[in-house]
Formats: structure tokens, sequence, C-alpha cells
């Protein structure tokens, strides 16, 4: 398929997974070159249209993931951090694309990929919907302009099955109100309490965690002053978004070279 870019997807069976399956394959610009599966589940090793229920489209489910990375242009993972790292390691070695929506990352885990990203072309963002960067931008714009009488909270919703919290999404916010303010998230950052904790201290930035249902995501950034509230608020009805951001991503990565990108450089709003 000539211009035509060729994408693994890793992590077919996952929602996310699925998703970006039906996103590449419809896509004009991109075609489905490998899918990946843990080695021990029940994919592995079968035709993914076989393993979705349809008839035999001739893409094999990788156990390996160096079977998928060697023949692929781009990578996109929306896996767990240990998968993620590893992914890195081989794209590195291929030189090719890697898109990461994996949430979860630990600050060790993105000091990993920055390493990686010396050899490769690397996106990784905690939400790759153009809506959520855009919030990004507000916040860090309106934490500038407010002082530390305002409190921040960043409130998010998410379905029953996510594993962790803050969400990614969560953290990115949290993150843009700290730059706005010129402190250090780490320390400001409040994210659980429970029992007789006290008054909230000046200038932390808290985090809440909502769990239920089959919500795709919502995220609040909540300013809280004296007589007065600000809102900044993003609802996902459809994770098709994120899907249609890291395909976004995986294009646009085509030809850039290494280097540690995120959706801001995507949509050319650095």
């Amino acid at each position: 398929m000539q211009g035509s870019v060729g994408i693994a997807v890793m992590g077919a069976s996952g929602r996310m997974g699925q998703m970006l399956i039906k996103l590449v394959t419809e896509s004009p610009a991109a075609h489905l070159v490998a899918v990946t599966e843990r080695p021990d589940h029940d994919w592995a090793g079968r035709d993914l249209g076989e393993c979705m229920g349809g008839a035999a489209t001739g893409v094999m489910v990788h156990g390996d993931p160096i079977d998928a990375i060697v023949n692929a242009q781009a990578v996109i993972d929306f896996t767990s951090p240990a998968a993620t790292l590893a992914h890195a390691q081989l794209t590195a070695q291929a030189r090719c694309v890697h898109v990461i929506g994996t949430t979860g990352l630990s600050d060790a885990d993105i000091t990993a990929l920055g390493h990686a990203a010396r050899h490769a072309t690397i996106i990784r963002a905690g939400n790759m919907s153009l809506g959520v960067n855009l919030l990004v931008q507000i916040t860090r714009q309106v934490a500038a302009a407010l002082d530390a009488d305002f409190d921040i909270e960043v409130i998010e919703a998410h379905h029953r099955h996510k594993v962790d919290a803050p969400s990614g999404t969560a953290l990115m916010l949290g993150q843009a109100a700290a730059d706005g303010r010129g402190i250090d998230l780490n320390a400001a950052a409040d994210r659980g309490r429970d029992g007789i904790t006290g008054a909230r201290t000046r200038g932390h930035i808290g985090f809440s965690a909502i769990r239920g249902g089959d919500i795709v995501g919502e995220h609040d950034v909540l300013f809280a002053g004296e007589g007065e509230r600000i809102v900044l608020r993003h609802v996902a009805t459809d994770r098709a978004i994120f899907g249609r951001g890291a395909l976004k991503a995986a294009l646009w990565g085509q030809g850039k070279g290494p280097g540690d990108f995120d959706m801001l450089d995507v949509l050319g709003m650095r």
C-alpha cells in the first residue's frame, strides 16, 4: 500500500485495542500490519479476524512483540507500564514511531522512555483527545492568572474497570496547574483524604477519583476561591476520540526523527 503507514497495535483484545484496530483498518492513510497479545492469551497465534468473530484477515496475533514491531512503521500502545517499557526498547531498536497512551507510568518509567526517545520517535500523552489537550492549555493559563487564594482540585470519573488513580489525564491537568503556578506538583499534590485530615494546605493541588459504571471519562478542574468558583470541564462520551488522536499521532510522527513528543506537538499547540 504505497503511501500508507503500517501500524502495529499492541494489546489487541482490549477495548482500546479493538477500537484502534477498527480505526486503522478504516483509515485511508494507514493499514494494519500486526497486533499483539500476551503469549498465554487465547488470541495468541491465531488470525485476528477469527479472534474478533469474523472472517480470516491474514493478520496474525503475535505473542512476541518483536514479530509485530519488525514490520511496522508505527506502534500504538495502550497496554501496561511494564509492557510499554519493554515495547519501547524494541521500537528504539527498530527506529519506528511509538505512540503511547498507557497510563499509570511512574517517574522512573517516564525517565526510561526518555532514554528510548534518543533513538526513536516517542509520542506520549495521558489523553490523546483534542478537547483534553485544549483543557490542559486553558488550565495552565487560569492557574497562572490566579494566586494560591484559589484552591485547585482535579476531579475525574471513569468506568469501574479502570485500574489506576488518579487517571493519566488528571495528572496532566494537575501538572498543567502546577506549571501555571510555577510549583512542583510532587510537592503540592494531595491525592487522598480520609479521616481527620486537618484543614487544606494553601497552594496544594487536590485529586479526587470516581469509579463506576461505564463512564468513558469526565474531568473537572475546580478553582475555588472566597465567594466564587471557576470550573473547567471535559466530558468524553466515546472512547474513539482517544483512538483517533493516537492514529493522528502515528501519522504525524513519520519522518520526525528521535524525540520525546506529546499531543500538543502533534496538534501544533506549542
